[in-house]
């Protein structure tokens, strides 16, 4: 992120922050994880992951080891959800000002 100006890392953050806004709006999770990883090719990428108390994960990362299974038909409904992101997220970044 150092590697950036200032107003490169304003407009990246401020990306990011749009696109938690409309996982939000869309998805409705229990909370957001955000997470900037690129350790093997120097890049920059961030995760931004809605968390359910009922993933299979929780309440560790989405990269540990699995405390639970979540019901078929939950995980259906989010994938269905998950499938008007794209649209909310154009509508959140279109709509900055």
């Amino acid at each position: 992120m150092t590697d950036l100006s200032y107003g490169e890392r304003d407009h990246l953050m401020t990306l990011v922050f749009a696109v938690e806004e409309a996982v939000r709006h869309v998805m409705h999770p229990d909370k957001v994880n955000i997470a900037a990883l690129g350790n093997i090719v120097p890049h920059i990428h961030w995760h931004v992951i809605p968390r359910f108390k009922d993933d299979p994960f929780f309440p560790g990362s989405a990269w540990s080891k699995k405390t639970q299974e979540t019901k078929a038909s939950t995980l259906e409904a989010r994938r269905k959800k998950a499938q008007e992101l794209p649209a909310a997220i154009k509508s959140v970044i279109a709509n900055l000002s």
